[in-house]
């Protein structure tokens, strides 16, 4: 197979996202779009190490440090359940070649409702492809808010400014020191 055939198989095959991380007591839900390709291959969220997910939360919570080292991805979900945050994707299978949202083909739409989270309090897109369907996420009832993408290809933003944005929502369902 030369190099050609193999980027057209990888742009047909169809790519199944992560399991949400949310519990009964999530309060405010941040959905992305779909996973990197490099979260899909780690079968972690914002793996991609220029993502500035895990940043702009650790600057939310400075006092307390995300876990490193073994076995951190999932001290790092327990993290973020420990604060009332969930974390899920607005889609669940798509096909497409690389990690830009612009790449996204036949994309099939994660149950968000069936959630079923008592506590929700608001949802937050995780930049603009995931805000596409606000209007699907208004109909849960709860308030739903654009975040500017923490990806490293919306670079437009500085970290502090994205870092602000995301606080100012959060703050506004979540105790921030």
């Amino acid at each position: 197979m030369d190099r050609c055939d193999r980027h057209a198989d990888e742009a047909d095959a169809l790519l199944a996202g992560l399991a949400p991380i949310v519990s009964e007591s999530t309060v405010l839900l941040i959905l992305g779009s779909f996973p990197s390709a490099k979260s899909i291959a780690q079968r972690q969220y914002y793996a991609h190490p220029q993502n500035q997910f895990w940043r702009i939360l650790q600057a939310t919570w400075p006092d307390s440090p995300l876990p490193t080292g073994p076995d951190s991805y999932q001290k790092r979900s327990d993290w973020l359940l420990a604060r009332g945050l969930g974390v899920w994707d607005v889609y669940g299978r798509c096909r497409r070649q690389g990690s830009l949202d612009s790449a996204i083909r036949d994309a099939v739409v994660n149950d968000i409702a069936g959630l079923r989270l008592p506590a929700l309090a608001a949802i937050a897109h995780n930049g603009g492809e995931s805000f596409r369907h606000a209007r699907h996420t208004r109909t849960l009832g709860v308030p739903v808010h654009r975040l500017p993408s923490s990806s490293p290809a919306h670079a437009s933003w500085s970290f502090e400014r994205k870092a602000a944005a995301w606080r100012e929502v959060i703050a506004q369902y979540l105790p921030v020191p």
